[in-house]
């Protein structure tokens, strides 16, 4: 890892050996891949959805969490895209990590077992504390909603 990049001890476990372990694949990446645990191959076909088992569970440092997001490769080449995209992974979560993968595509997507499937990025968070007022401050946009702001 480069020096200066922060560093954030995630503690993992291994639900299923044919996930594999996620890697982050260059020094400077802010995202690891996240291996698809699957028994066999299985084929996406065009238009639907399918959850993937990532076969690991973690728990993160308070304050973090972990999203879920597409591999840019994948949903370039052949419109493979994490449905719910990015998908919240709760630092109090202790369940198995699943992936809603769809085909956007026109062909149907094999995923074999161990495959790279989405990324990983583990981020810092805050909570709001909710406050009840009778009326907002106002501001420059006003109430100008979708488009409002030009192109």
């Amino acid at each position: 890892m480069k020096p200066g990049i922060k560093q954030v001890k995630v503690k993992i476990q291994f639900l299923n050996p044919r996930g594999g372990i996620p890697a982050y694949q260059s020094p400077e990446a802010a995202g690891f891949d996240l291996p698809a645990a699957l028994e066999e191959e299985i084929s996406i076909k065009p238009g639907e959805r399918v959850l993937i088992p990532t076969g690991i569970a973690v728990s993160m440092p308070d304050g973090y969490q972990l999203e879920v997001r597409p591999r840019s490769g994948l949903a370039f080449k052949a419109g493979i895209t994490v449905l719910n995209s990015p998908g919240t992974v709760d630092p109090d979560y202790r369940g198995e990590i699943g992936v809603v993968l769809i085909n956007l595509g026109r062909e149907p997507f094999r995923v074999q077992p161990g495959d790279r499937i989405a990324q990983g990025v583990i981020v810092p968070f805050v909570r709001a504390e909710f406050q009840k007022v009778k009326k907002l401050p106002r501001s420059a946009r006003g109430k100008g909603g979708y488009g409002h702001t030009g192109r």
